[in-house]
């Protein structure tokens, strides 16, 4: 079977996703870094093959929540994530998603939309 421009833009989105959360799950933060680190994750995620957009988002009041008393800090939990990233590959633009799923209790990845240009 051909490998296709659609299975192309879906793959390199699911690897950009991967390779964010894979990356930056653990990194140290806390109330005052949070802007911070979801710039460095867009720009550093944005430079790759093929981005169009990427918008990352860290849930502020789990960061408050989880940060240890003593040392003002935590660790960045795939939870705590909110990511919109768009690949465009060739003429076809796969849209996908990094979101917090609380019923299932899970960091899920998902394919929002799939389209030509």
């Amino acid at each position: 079977m051909e490998i296709n421009n659609r299975d192309r833009a879906v793959f390199e989105a699911g690897i950009k996703l991967g390779a964010l959360y894979h990356q930056f799950v653990g990194t140290p933060i806390n109330e005052n870094t949070v802007d911070g680190l979801e710039r460095i994750i867009e720009e550093s995620i944005g430079v790759q093959p093929f981005v169009r957009s990427v918008s990352v988002s860290i849930d502020r009041e789990m960061v408050g929540r989880k940060q240890n008393p003593k040392f003002k800090y935590c660790e960045l939990e795939g939870r705590m994530l909110h990511v919109s990233l768009q690949v465009l590959y060739k003429n076809i633009i796969a849209t996908v998603e990094l979101a917090y799923d609380e019923e299932q209790d899970y960091p899920l990845m998902s394919i929002k939309m799939i389209g030509e240009m």
